[in-house]
């Protein structure tokens, strides 16, 4: 039998995960289980988790496991994040956790497409790695770091394509 994969989504690489309150954006205050992924090659100088960068620093986890131990705490909230989850097939995760009864947000910085069937799509896209415009499209909120007055403008310039009820943090 070979080792497990990401490739076929049933196999992610876990930085982390935890029970904690949503601290931003739209679901602010939300109880939330939190899953970060590893792996990121967008490389935001400003990353507060760096070490979720390099995927084979993190264990390989089973989706099966994952919805475990989702199931066994108090909210019926997932936030997927990383590093970049896009870069992987969500399609198992969201299927299991949909089937046991979770409500499915995504963090990502829309340079990639996303998989799998999410009830909340967050795009936070970053200067130096454009985000694809069915992402932008797809988007339910934008959160924009802005560091620089002309952050503004490029923010205001990425929400214009997205949906009419798109939020902007």
């Amino acid at each position: 039998m070979s080792a497990p994969t990401p490739e076929n989504g049933y196999h992610l690489p876990v930085m982390e995960t935890f029970l904690t309150i949503q601290g931003e954006g739209f679901h602010t205050g939300r109880s939330a289980w939190f899953v970060r992924l590893g792996g990121c090659d967008v490389g935001c100088t400003w990353c507060d988790v760096k070490e979720s960068w390099d995927p084979s620093a993190h264990p390989l986890r089973s989706v099966q496991e994952l919805v475990q131990e989702a199931s066994a705490t108090s909210t019926r909230f997932v936030v997927i994040t990383g590093g970049e989850p896009a870069m992987y097939d969500l399609g198992p995760l969201t299927r299991f956790l949909h089937e046991a009864g979770f409500t499915i947000a995504v963090e990502t910085s829309g340079a990639y497409p996303l998989t799998g069937d999410l009830d909340w799509v967050c795009v936070s896209p970053k200067k130096f790695k454009a985000p694809l415009p069915e992402m932008l499209e797809r988007a339910d909120e934008l959160k924009v770091v802005v560091y620089h007055p002309s952050d503004f403008e490029w923010a205001e310039k990425h929400a214009a394509p997205s949906k009419s009820d798109c939020m902007l943090y």
